[in-house]
């Protein structure tokens, strides 16, 4: 099998796939599971926990990224041991979950998830590190779109793909699918992979723990203070936190009101690979869009838009008394209205065009206050506080719906979002960064 990483289609090709591996088995908790609980009867608090916690690991990845660049291995190569080793463990523990019912052993389920995502998360680490190491300067802007379109086809194929498959055979089976599909890529990427020797190591004195450990706590320092270098750094950090725009229909919330009205797997899959298109392609022109008319002027509009169709689903929803969660399994439950299915359809659609604008947007505005001498350090924490967000959104959101309803967590969650729009404006680039792209 040829060594994809000695060419440049096979580079790109590479990291396509690698990516995609990290995108199908989110789908497939976040997206493909989420709505399997909800159609079993769990209730929405129980799945926002479980939705969040599948971000946890992500939000601090930053911690994995000293232990692989430490513990590693020249002669299987640095990164790819850790890329062979994490979707081996994935497979793994796709395996353990299947039999463990996730309705009255939901603890149990979601630790093993959760090992699962942390698995993905160190691989993603190592998967940045050899493209750092293998990509020449002048293939990375193309490299970066096809690792971030692989992402966004694998979360369409573990959600919308096993929704699909959901409807020709039992659930349990999917997952022998997305194991096998994460083994593919193992089998006919990875282990064909011929990963270039790294630079020699310095001696340090120390064991390989305590480099580890010493690696991140330079990290920590190093991000301090590039948070405290400059005023839009500072900002960005607090806005870092912050959900930038309503969330909801994002999130669990999405999944749970599908079942609730009575939505089948394979209409759930329409909208879910429907949405995920036009996120991709809204995130492309977003950005043009950026370059040309202002990052933080077109990242404020993005942002301000999600909230409009979601106010829109909260005031339908309230028109049709579509208030509490419903019991998914009564016999007595109530029969939605056709223009209340449209209305879901039409502002998730529109919803996903403007949160993909803004993800795209939001990206290059952080490049634009990160220091450039710690780079990797600052753009990575503000990564992993963004997908932070995401997992305590989703925690609130559960327990909002639960206990005020549908239309009420809608709101909030729209309010939630504005206040980033105050900060948004102070969040200037550095004045190098300005100088350098001022015209003549």
């Amino acid at each position: 099998m040829p060594d994809l990483l000695a060419t440049r289609a096979g580079r790109l090709t590479a990291f396509f796939l690698l990516y995609a591996t990290e995108g199908i088995p989110l789908g497939f908790t976040a997206v493909a599971i989420a709505t399997q609980m909800r159609r079993q009867g769990l209730d929405p608090a129980a799945i926002g926990f479980f939705v969040g916690s599948l971000y946890l690991p992500w939000a601090f990845k930053w911690v994995m990224g000293p232990f692989v660049d430490t513990f590693t291995s020249d002669r299987f190569g640095r990164r790819r041991t850790w890329i062979l080793g994490a979707q081996v463990a994935m497979a793994a523990m796709l395996f353990v979950a299947m039999p463990v019912d996730y309705v009255t052993q939901l603890g149990l389920f979601t630790a093993i998830i959760f090992v699962h995502n942390a698995c993905a998360a160190t691989m993603d680490v190592a998967i940045d590190a050899l493209a750092v190491n293998v990509l020449p300067e002048h293939e990375r802007g193309v490299a970066n779109g096809f690792m971030f379109a692989g992402a966004s086809i694998g979360q369409a194929i573990g959600g919308a793909g096993v929704l699909y498959l959901a409807a020709l055979m039992p659930f349990p089976s999917t997952y022998f699918f997305v194991a096998g599909t994460i083994l593919l890529v193992t089998v006919f990427v990875v282990l064909p992979l011929r990963e270039p020797p790294g630079p020699p190591r310095e001696a340090t004195g120390k064991s390989a723990l305590a480099a580890a450990a010493a690696d991140i706590g330079r990290f920590v320092r190093e991000a301090w203070q590039a948070f405290t270098g400059s005023r839009g750094a500072l900002v960005g950090l607090v806005a870092a936190v912050l959900p930038f725009g309503a969330y909801a229909l994002s999130l669990a919330l999405s999944s749970n009101i599908a079942v609730e009205l009575g939505m089948s797997d394979t209409e759930i899959g329409n909208l879910t690979l429907v949405g995920t298109i036009v996120f991709a392609i809204a995130c492309v022109g977003a950005g043009w869009l950026s370059d040309r008319f202002g990052r933080r002027s077109t990242l404020a509009v993005c942002v301000f838009l999600t909230v409009v169709p979601t106010l829109w689903l909260a005031w339908k929803m309230q028109q049709f008394g579509w208030i509490m969660p419903v019991d998914v399994k009564a016999s007595n439950r109530p029969t939605p209205d056709s223009s209340l299915l449209a209305t879901f359809w039409v502002t998730n659609i529109a919803f996903n065009v403007f949160q993909g604008a803004y993800y795209g947007i939001r990206s290059a505005l952080y490049m634009d206050v990160t220091t450039p001498k710690v780079a990797a350090t600052q753009f990575t924490a503000y990564m992993a506080l963004s997908n932070l967000v995401i997992s305590y959104t989703s925690w609130w959101q559960g327990l909002a719906m639960v206990r005020w309803g549908y239309p009420v967590t809608l709101v909030l969650d729209s309010a939630a979002g504005l206040v980033v729009l105050l900060l948004v404006p102070l969040m200037t680039a550095r004045r190098a960064a300005r100088a350098a792209t001022a015209t003549p």
